[in-house]
């Protein structure tokens, strides 16, 4: 058979694997985890059928990290299962360049966790291959019922296909929502941190490989995720066959009603600690389709109503002309730099609004790339407060010439807690993707494929200018409403089919789409449930936040 790579063609032996046929070209740098046969991730002890092109998945690439973070999590259990037999294993949240894990009921010492990681590197060490078998899903199921793992039987007793693919390794088998790699000996680089009452496990430094990414202390971030993480519990819906047992208990309704209502008086506590606190300045940050708009406007109304009416700015009218900009090596500009706010003007302008004085705040007008020649004069009453949203509202080099005890600043993020089951967890940047295609799609004119296209460098983005100042914040708020996904699915589950197959974006499409499947299908009635002010309609359409 012809295998292509990289535009040279070598002829190769029927039913040679794909690590076989990538080292036919030196095509397999340190850190290969899989290989792209046409388009589809294929695992490198997998046989190639037939004549193809072929090239390395690394873990410079999302699916190569996301095949690491999998195989690496089977090592943990597999450690888990041989230290504390029996026990319920929850592996959460993200927390930096890892993810939260805890062992409901268990308090993980210092000692316990050191002694976790010592066993995950002996069975690295090892090299135990992960074996891949078809099972018949009946045999899953009582599998899984026999090792008391009752929110996978939950989960594949409402799957439609009768066999899948399980993974064994050192005597244990697992479901794992993609591909593995060969063995253990892959993923030796890792450390753990412990985090009370659980710990946090550390993949690989995104940029080198060879040492585990250093933990950095987040306590807000994983506060409120813990927080959330107590709603779902409280509410019985912690994993995706909890939505299918709600909807067939026809609960959703008042599912939907209580999420708003906590939402709704998390915005309120807010308000009454800006107003308690004397603050002038509310400046909200976070990452892309995170819900900051409707979160802005919806703060503004919870102040209005304890007898202030806030003045909403965007930090986007700040932004300076596009061709005064600095280009970047490659030529193009770099849309989400802190250098493309004018800052001087910003906070010259806060600084005088806080005096009471009369000030012309700009307009940006985005086809021209220019800002307007007549802006909108404001003033401010006294006591009178500002709402200021805008990527960059919690970077020091933004506010650091204003009076400090007149600012509060808000990091809002959707932070998702429901899992697929105990061990495999839903990734918060996957449904804010999702809001963003179902968005793009139904506002911006974006197909599905162009958004997908732009991720990477947005995700960049977002881990230069955002991430870095979250713990900046004096409040964290998670606009994630724990009845979404189903939502989402509603909307974007064909326009992810839309995407070309086997391009880049198809892998991820895929991938989404894997993760909605598990999902019930809903009642488009039940869509009129959400509130036209939900945090939700900026993404899916009907909010009223922008009418007069």
């Amino acid at each position: 058979m012809n295998i292509t790579c990289a535009g040279a063609v070598r002829e190769m032996p029927e039913r040679a694997t794909a690590a076989e046929c990538l080292k036919a070209f030196s095509a397999y740098p340190a850190g290969t985890m899989a290989a792209l046969v046409d388009g589809v991730v294929t695992e490198l002890n997998t046989p190639v059928e037939g004549d193809c092109a072929i090239s390395p998945i690394t873990l410079d690439n999302e699916e190569g990290r996301r095949i690491y973070e999998r195989s690496l999590r089977f090592v943990l259990l597999l450690a888990l299962r041989r230290l504390y037999p029996g026990e319920q294993v929850r592996i959460e949240y993200s927390a930096g360049y890892g993810v939260f894990v805890r062992l409901p009921g268990v308090a993980m010492s210092e000692a316990m966790v050191a002694e976790v990681e010592a066993e995950m590197h002996r069975i690295a060490d090892a090299a135990l291959p992960f074996e891949r078998k078809r099972w018949a899903l009946k045999d899953a199921i009582d599998y899984f019922e026999q090792d008391g793992q009752r929110d996978k039987v939950a989960l594949l007793s409402r799957r439609s296909y009768e066999y899948f693919d399980m993974y064994g390794c050192g005597g244990m088998w697992e479901y794992f929502y993609g591909p593995m790699a060969p063995s253990t000996a892959w993923v030796q680089v890792f450390a753990l941190a412990p985090h009370a009452p659980g710990f946090v496990m550390l993949r690989t430094d995104p940029v080198h490989h060879d040492r585990p990414a250093v933990y950095v202390d987040r306590p807000k971030h994983l506060t409120m995720f813990s927080q959330s993480t107590a709603w779902c519990e409280i509410l019985g819906v912690v994993n995706a066959a909890d939505f299918s047992a709600m909807v067939e208990q026809h609960r959703l309704r008042a599912f939907i009603r209580v999420n708003e209502a906590l939402h709704d008086q998390a915005i309120g506590d807010l308000a009454r600690q800006i107003v308690d606190g004397g603050k002038r300045i509310a400046l909200i940050a976070g990452p892309s389709s995170s819900g900051k708009t409707t979160f802005a406007g919806r703060l503004a109304i919870h102040l209005t109503v304890l007898g202030r009416r806030p003045v909403q700015l965007s930090l986007d009218n700040y932004y300076r002309d596009r061709d005064t900009l600095p280009l970047e090596p490659d030529g193009s500009l770099d849309l989400e730099a802190l250098h493309t706010i004018d800052i001087p003007t910003f906070q010259d302008h806060l600084l005088r609004l806080t005096r009471g004085e009369l000030v012309e705040v700009p307009i940006f007008d985005f086809p021209t790339g220019k800002r307007l020649p007549k802006g909108i004069p404001t003033r401010l009453e006294p006591g009178q407060p500002i709402i200021i949203e805008g990527i960059h509202g919690l970077n020091p080099a933004l506010s650091d010439t204003l009076p400090q005890e007149l600012i509060h600043r808000v990091f809002v993020s959707a932070l998702t807690c429901i899992n697929l089951d105990d061990h495999n967890r839903i990734r918060t940047t996957d449904v804010r993707l999702l809001r963003r295609i179902v968005r793009d799609h139904q506002f911006r004119g974006t197909s599905p494929e162009r958004t997908l296209r732009m991720w990477p460098s947005v995700r960049r983005g977002e881990e230069t200018w955002i991430y870095p100042y979250q713990e900046q914040a004096d409040y964290v708020f998670n606009t994630a409403l724990h009845y979404e996904l189903p939502v989402l699915k509603y909307f974007a589950y064909d326009l992810l089919r839309q995407v070309t197959p086997g391009t880049p974006e198809d892998i991820i499409s895929q991938r989404l789409r894997k993760v909605l499947h598990y999902f019930p299908d809903i009642d488009p009635a039940i869509l009129g449930e959400i509130p036209p002010l939900s945090l939700l309609r900026e993404f899916i359409g009907g909010s009223t936040m922008e009418l007069e």
